[in-house]
Formats: C-alpha cells, structure tokens, sequence
C-alpha cells in the first residue's frame, strides 16, 4: 500500500483529492496538511511514501518545503498539483525532483494516469533493483514507467468533438464558483460561445458530473443553472 499525504490550503480541495486518492487501488490518504509546517510534521511523523503537493501555501511555498524536507533528509516523492503552471514554477519543480507536475482544474481521471504511473515507477524500481542496475535497457524501464498516456482531443467518455481540457475548464469554474451558474455564466468565465457552454453542460450533468437546478424568473420559464458535484 502506498501512503499518500495530501497538502493544499484550502480544506475542501484537499478533501476532494483525498477522496480521489481513496478511489485508487493500492493507494491510501495517511494525513492531509494545510500548510508547509503541517506538511512537514507529517512526513517526520511517517510513514508517507508520496506526497500530492500544492505550491499556493499560508506559511510557505510548496517548492520551499520541498527543499526543506531534502535538507532534512527526507526522500519522499513529490508530486506537484498546483494552479502556478509558470513555466518557471516548473522548471523548479523538475530540479527539486518532483515526479509529475498536475495544474488546477485536473480530473479524476488525470490525476489517477500519474498514480497508476507512479506506482508502476515504484514497482520496476523494486524489480531492476533486485536485479541490480546492468545496462541502459534497465535504466530506460525505470523512466518509461512514469511517462502518462498522452491526451487525446477527445477523451473516453466524451461525445465527438467534444475534448477534456474544455470539460475540465467549465468543471473547474463551477468548482471555483461554489454556486449555480447558467450557462450565460459559464461563458462568460470561460471565454467559450453559449452554444458551446450549453452542449458541454448538458453532456456533463448527464455524464453526472454536474448537477442540475432550474430557477424561475419573472417571465415564466425556468433558467437552468449548474453546479460542481464532489465526488
């Protein structure tokens, strides 16, 4: 089993991505952080195998803490799941080592690729290492393992000519938003036609992904609004 230790700042998003850890076999949340001296108290108190890091922390960075927890001699893994996608927020989180770098709004889906991934990484790690690193083939199995599947315009799940990244985008302003929107709303925030919001909000709170409300003005018909459903 592999222990994770989720920390973001905000209560309610480490508690969703503690539930998307929970739905990963052979994964488990040891203990959520809200802040860099949380975070590291919990990796000193162990065991944490990996840890699913915000860089948007109260007390400090999350790439600052990583750099602590080297000094203190800590080799956890790191996986960064941030809304900074700078690039040079990026290229930091490469040279402190962290394995996967995932930005805000993610889906389940996306967030499970670089589980699934990391814990192939663990298990050729156990394996060549019983062997015994003997060539560049063995060190190419170690790397191939975390590559991710590459994404597609249109993911499983999805009708043609729809894609991912624009669910995730509608998804992550509803989660953002904490209340109902229309789909005027939705479009407005996301940059995308009302056309588009609509048929994308349609086929999501029928994929149960969102959830739907109708609300009643003066003239008689029903606006409907749609909201973020946690899973």
């Amino acid at each position: 089993m592999i222990d994770v230790l989720v920390v973001d700042d905000d209560v309610r998003v480490a508690e969703i991505n503690a539930q998307y850890v929970g739905k990963v076999p052979g994964f488990r949340v040891a203990a959520r952080a809200h802040s860099a001296a949380q975070a590291l108290a919990a990796v000193e108190r162990g065991p944490v195998d990996l840890v699913l890091l915000d860089h948007y922390l109260p007390d400090q960075t999350g790439l600052d803490l990583v750099h602590r927890m080297r000094e203190q001699g800590h080799g956890t893994d790191v996986i960064m799941i941030t809304a900074a996608s700078d690039v040079t927020t990026v290229q930091q989180a490469m040279r402190v080592g962290a394995l996967h770098y995932l930005v805000k709004p993610f889906t389940f889906a996306a967030l499970r690729a670089r589980l699934d991934s990391y814990a192939a990484l663990r298990r050729t790690v156990d394996r060549v290492g019983g062997q015994g690193l003997t060539g560049q083939e063995q060190v190419d199995r170690i790397f191939a393992a975390l590559r991710t599947p590459s994404a597609t315009p249109a993911a499983p799940g999805l009708p043609t000519g729809h894609s991912e990244p624009t669910a995730d985008l509608i998804c992550g302003v509803l989660h953002r938003a904490g209340h109902p929107l229309s789909a005027h709303e939705v479009a407005a925030r996301t940059g995308l036609s009302r056309s588009t919001a609509q048929r994308y909000l349609r086929h999501l709170e029928q994929a149960g992904r969102l959830s739907l409300s109708l609300k009643y003005g003066d003239t008689g018909r029903p606006e409907h609004r749609y909201a973020w459903v946690a899973p």
